[in-house]
This record gives C-alpha cells, sequence and structure tokens, in this order.
C-alpha cells in the first residue's frame, strides 16, 4: 500500500466514525420518538462511536464505501403501528446520511476553491509544500463521500437494509414479516454476490457486479444535484 493510500484511509477515518454513529443514532432516535426505548435502554441513543461501531463494517467502510454498524435493536411490538414505526425509523437512517452529506459538500465547496489542490480524471495534484491542504481535502471529500454512499446503499430494498423496511412495508402485513424472516439468509447471499464478483474480476477480469455499478451511478447523481443546490447559494 502506498503512502498516498494510507493518507487516504487516515483521512477518511473521521467521516467514517461521524457517519456510522450518526446513522446508528438516528435509527435509535426515531424508534425513540415513536414510542420504542429498546435501544435507548441499550445505550444506543448516543453519538459514541464505540457504542456503534463493527470493526468489520467499518473497515469496509473506509476500503470500499460500503460498510455497517452493531443494529440497533428496535421492538416493533411498542409502535401504534408495528410496519409504519418500523419503516419511519428505518428512513432515520439513511437520510440522515443524506442530511451530512448535504452539510459536507457545501463546506467542501466552501474550503477547496482556497487549497492549492485540483482534481482532473480522478487524480489529485498538489504543490510541494501543501500537504496539509491535500489532507484537508481529502477529509472533506471522504466525509461527503461516505455519506453519501452509505445513504444510497441502505435505501436498496434488501433485507435486511433499511431500504427493505421502507419499501416493503406496503406488502401485506404475512408476505412483509415472511420475507424479514429470511433476512440473514438474504444478506450472506448479498455477500455472496459481492465476493464472488470481486473473484471473477481478480482472476478473470470480467466486471459482472452490476449492482455496485447501478449505486455507483445514483451516487454520482445524487452528488451532481447537491452541488447543484449548493451552488445556489449566494456566498458559496
Amino acid at each position: 500500500m502506498s503512502s498516498i493510500e494510507i493518507i487516504s484511509l487516515l483521512c477518511a477515518l473521521p467521516g467514517t466514525l461521524i457517519a456510522l454513529s450518526f446513522h446508528e443514532f438516528s435509527h435509535a432516535f426515531a424508534a425513540h420518538r415513536l414510542g420504542d426505548d429498546t435501544a435507548k435502554r441499550a445505550g444506543r441513543l448516543s453519538l459514541n462511536p464505540l457504542r456503534h461501531l463493527d470493526p468489520i463494517g467499518a473497515i469496509c467502510m473506509l476500503l470500499f464505501r460500503f460498510g455497517w454498524a452493531k443494529p440497533v435493536p428496535i421492538d416493533a411490538r411498542n409502535f401504534k403501528k408495528p410496519k409504519r414505526g418500523m419503516a419511519l425509523s428505518a428512513l432515520a437512517g439513511p437520510v440522515s446520511n443524506l442530511l451530512l452529506a448535504f452539510i459536507g459538500i457545501f463546506i467542501f465547496a466552501l474550503v477547496t476553491p482556497h487549497l492549492s489542490v485540483e482534481e482532473g480524471n480522478g487524480v489529485i495534484y498538489y504543490q510541494r509544500g501543501a500537504e496539509w491542504q491535500l489532507a484537508v481535502y481529502l477529509v472533506l471529500y471522504s466525509f461527503y463521500a461516505l455519506n453519501l454512499a452509505l445513504a444510497v446503499f441502505n435505501f436498496l430494498p434488501i433485507p435486511p437494509l433499511d431500504g427493505s423496511r421502507i419499501f416493503l412495508s406496503f406488502l401485506p402485513d404475512r408476505l412483509y414479516f415472511r420475507v424479514m424472516r429470511y433476512e440473514r439468509v438474504i444478506l450472506l447471499g448479498v455477500f455472496v454476490y459481492f465476493i464472488a464478483c470481486r473473484v471473477a474480476n481478480s482472476i478473470f477480469r470480467v466486471d459482472i457486479d452490476f449492482v455496485s455499478r447501478f449505486i455507483s451511478f445514483i451516487i454520482s447523481y445524487v452528488e451532481e444535484g447537491m452541488f447543484f443546490l449548493v451552488k445556489l447559494l449566494p456566498f458559496v
């Protein structure tokens, strides 16, 4: 691993901690407001990263821009309307990351024009002696990029991702809870899919990961839209 890759990983660490912690806190906060104190009693109504982080999930977030934290415990029986409560609690996570991404893009657009750092064709250029400015650039970029990735990935309607609890809530109760019963099996299938895609790419040089391409496509459009909105502000 080169020195620039190590620097990039270190600069992505603050964004990873904040993105994952705020995501899980938002789940807990929404559930608490809707009448379920399970997460609060478990100590998850907190922004302390140590209460939320899963080591492997955090590493995956740093390396692949997709990761996870410890699931927030939610008891749907405490909601007046269980499916609605689960959907709103799930929605709070990715929405919080979209909000952080927008704030991050705002700060990025405000600060980076004053740095001696430029990006072109996927390559970052900086002047010698401006390493600290490169670090600032990477921290700000990683912050909004990680939050965007976490938000878009979690909106996928695949159990146990947040999107499944949002979009599948429109299914009849019997079908909804039947699907949720197999969420661990589905999650294992998702992991097998991504591993198989990486093996195929590494050994056979074949890119079959259409899911990641779809996610990247959505992220690029959301990112472009946020930059457009930020540039409409008179002081940016």
